[in-house]
């Protein structure tokens, strides 16, 4: 996430232990899903990657962890950057994009910005591995977003308008383990920010909309073309002095937050493989 110093935010920080859903969805979606647990989520944070250079092969290291086959996922160059990507076939070229980027600032070690939003990326591929789904998913991981969202910013400007069209939604993730998942909704569609609500309600855990002042993040590259796009984080309390320093470090990081991040984002994403592909246009 890029963000400004005079940045502020309040949120609730109350977490609870979330039940296991019983069913994922319904209509297009089946129930063959596996649900991770925090402790799971908790493990992948023993070994945080801390440099640049190893973030990529980590992900993709991750990524087949979860299940992915490594012939479905691809490193495209756009430029002088790469963004990884995992692509789950649906039963139509329609789209959803689960995205975060897995590149840092030089201090400290990104483990809450952002290899948090790449773990819960992860474990909603797993989730979602085995599921008949109506549209393809694609999990992104974008590189060089700390430099200016160039990622996200290449692969959208990539796009020509037909195939921005058949992308439905795209979930951002971006810094979790501080705080109850929250929406930022200056990056957010509006009417995706409506659906994110009900879904926290069914869960049972806190949950707040509201703007994050200064800060920037993939889901507006989306939203500049017309794409709906949300985004969601976990930052609470002190994150400001956490987040682009030496502080932001394993030890630092909540799990149960991530947990409930890549729950909500889970449920979100289920929503957008069942729902008609312009219902948030």
């Amino acid at each position: 996430m890029i963000i400004r110093r005079n940045s502020r935010w309040a949120a609730c920080a109350v977490l609870f232990l979330l039940p296991p859903l019983a069913c994922l969805g319904s209509g297009g979606t089946d129930s063959h899903a596996t649900v991770s647990t925090p402790d799971e989520i908790k493990a992948e944070f023993n070994d945080v990657p801390c440099e640049n250079r190893k973030r990529q092969a980590a992900v993709r290291a991750l990524l087949e962890k979860m299940g992915a086959p490594a012939a479905d996922i691809s490193v495209v160059k756009l430029g002088n950057l790469e963004n990884l990507i995992l692509r789950k076939p649906g039963a139509s070229a329609e789209t959803v994009i689960v995205g975060a980027h897995y590149d840092k600032v030089w201090k400290g070690c990104g483990a809450i910005d952002n290899w948090s939003g790449i773990v819960a990326m992860a474990h909603i591929y797993r989730s979602l591995r085995n599921v008949n789904s109506p549209k393809t998913l694609l999990f992104v991981a974008f590189g060089k977003e700390e430099e200016g969202l160039v990622g996200s910013k290449a692969m959208v400007s990539a796009m020509s308008q037909e195939q921005a069209a058949q992308v439905c939604a795209m979930v951002n993730l971006d810094s979790f383990g501080m705080g109850a998942a929250q929406v930022d909704t200056k990056e957010s569609n509006k009417k995706l920010v409506e659906v994110a609500a009900p879904m926290a309600k069914k869960l049972g855990v806190p949950y707040n909309a509201a703007e994050i002042y200064g800060g920037t993040s993939d889901a507006s590259s989306f939203m500049a073309k017309k794409i709906p796009a949300i985004s969601l984080h976990g930052l609470a309390g002190d994150w400001t002095k956490v987040l682009h320093s030496e502080a932001d470090r394993p030890d630092r990081v909540n799990p149960l937050s991530v947990y409930i991040g890549y729950r909500l984002a889970l449920l979100i994403v289920v929503e957008a493989l069942n729902a008609p592909c312009n219902a948030w246009r």
